[in-house]
């Protein structure tokens, strides 16, 4: 796949799950330079519709909220709130941990405990974590200054639209990026479906989605090439695969 805006392979090792951002055990961590490629795709489509501020950023399967909390790093300037939830309410805890790490406050607290392991243990591993946490606060520190980013976290069943409009209380979500479940370390919770049908979970998400969706929020939906990305009270924007990813972008349908 040709990057079209993340093009300069640059060091994202500040950010690897795991230093300073907490890894979720058994997942894989979703990659950076990706994630910052899906978000800028779906931010040029939203201006190209007239759509120039700063989004309400959301992700409905968040998992430890890792590839949300390295984005706003990376794209401060272009995200007004950060939403995540999730069903399972045993990941909450990390993702917490992580979207902290979006506050000063929360970065010496973490800069603190990699500091305590170093001690206690002397690892080269904990030498760069809190080099990493260094660097990272340098840089958050210059962000705060500029403004702050809303930051929210719930727990819902991400196919109930119930369970949605109650945790998003009313915001309207411009962007949604969600690496949705799939594979031996993560699946939806009470299904083993894969297809595209109205009883699949991923058609069930994208129909409670629809409701705090405007007509230029766009949602991108990361999958595994073997899942049918579709609905129709959706339009799609643009797919692309990289690896064993497929990424589909889709925009509520008018009329």
């Amino acid at each position: 796949m040709p990057y079209r805006f993340a093009v300069e392979d640059r060091d994202y090792s500040d950010f690897a799950s795991g230093r300073v951002f907490v890894g979720q055990p058994g997942h894989p961590a979703f990659p950076v330079r990706l994630a910052s490629e899906i978000f800028q795709r779906c931010m040029a489509h939203r201006a190209a519709q007239g759509a120039t501020g700063p989004c309400v950023l959301y992700d409905p399967v968040c998992g430890g909220a890792y590839h949300l909390s390295t984005l706003a790093f990376l794209h401060w300037h272009a995200i007004r709130a950060i939403i995540a939830s999730d069903i399972d309410e045993e990941i909450l805890p990390i993702a917490r941990q992580n979207l902290t790490l979006l506050t000063l406050e929360g970065l010496d607290r973490r800069q603190a405990e990699i500091a305590a392991m170093l001690a206690a243990y002397g690892k080269a591993s904990h030498v760069e974590a809190l080099a990493s946490a260094g660097r990272l606060r340098q840089v958050l520190a210059g962000l705060v200054k500029m403004r702050h980013i809303d930051v929210r976290l719930f727990a819902a069943d991400a196919t109930r639209a119930q369970a949605l409009a109650e945790g998003l209380a009313e915001t309207e979500v411009d962007v949604v990026i969600a690496d949705i479940p799939y594979g031996w370390h993560s699946s939806w919770q009470g299904t083993g479906s894969r297809s595209a049908t109205a009883a699949s979970p991923l058609w069930q998400m994208l129909q409670a989605l629809r409701p705090v969706l405007d007509l230029v929020s766009v949602v991108a939906i990361a999958a595994d090439k073997g899942q049918r990305v579709v609905h129709e009270g959706y339009r799609r924007l643009e797919r692309f695969q990289i690896g064993k990813r497929q990424v589909v972008l889709l925009q509520p349908a008018r009329g």
